[in-house]
């Protein structure tokens, strides 16, 4: 299946070093994405609603504002990172794999599922105990532990936590509640081959908008939860 984009929708973005190598080796590597991610979201017009960039890995949740900002960005990203570290190395070549991994995502079912499913990432690696261990994710900004002026805010947030005003409180005990059955694994399994994170309502809205056959392997939430 071809990638889908749809503008104004959540997209679940996971990019690789090329052969899984190193693509952050200092904190500076870390700081310089990020200081791109932030210019060029304003330049093609695309929210971003969590992050986590890891050692040879980032996850991404963005929402292009039209049909073209999603991969304008991704390209421009991909490409201003690779010519810094080769500058700094003094080597040429590619730094990611080729082509990006991208899930469009159920707003209203699967969200903050994702948001969580990105920030917990370096707590399922074992890098942490804690999500607020970590510096290079959103948490710290949604808690107020960090200052993140340029990170949107997610639709519906309040809504989806207490119905009331948000607070750090309730956003962190979100991230930190128990995961149901199957979220993680369909998420996982929903960005690695491409397809919707959602389920078969979703996946008819999607078909309705895009006029495009959407494939869907398995149904439903899967049974059982992935290894850490």
């Amino acid at each position: 299946m071809g990638r889908i984009v749809v503008p104004e929708y959540p997209h679940h973005i996971i990019q690789r070093g090329h052969d899984r190598h190193v693509v952050f080796a200092s904190e500076s590597d870390f700081r310089y994405y990020l200081d791109t991610l932030t210019e060029f979201k304003e330049l093609f017009g695309v929210y971003v609603y969590a992050y986590c960039l890891m050692t040879n890995h980032v996850h991404l949740l963005l929402a292009p504002s039209d049909q073209k900002g999603l991969g304008l960005l991704m390209k421009r990203l991909a490409g201003r990172q690779t010519r810094y570290r080769n500058k700094l190395e003094g080597r040429s070549g590619t730094l990611w794999e080729s082509r990006y991994k991208s899930s469009l995502v159920d707003a209203d079912h699967y969200l903050l599922a994702c948001v969580r499913y990105i920030e917990l990432n370096p707590v399922r690696a074992g890098m942490v105990a804690e999500p607020d261990e970590y510096a290079w994710s959103s948490f710290r900004a949604r808690v107020g532990t960090t200052n993140c002026s340029w990170l949107d805010p997610i639709p519906g947030l309040e809504a989806i936590l207490t119905g009331r005003d948000y607070s750090a409180e309730a956003y962190a005990g979100y991230i930190r509640a128990a995961i149901p059955d199957g979220e993680w694994e369909l998420i996982r399994a929903a960005v690695t081959r491409g397809q919707l994170t959602g389920e078969e309502r979703f996946i008819e809205e999607v078909r309705k908008i895009t006029g495009r056959r959407i494939e869907h392997r398995g149904r439903g939430r899967p049974l059982k939860q992935p290894e850490k």
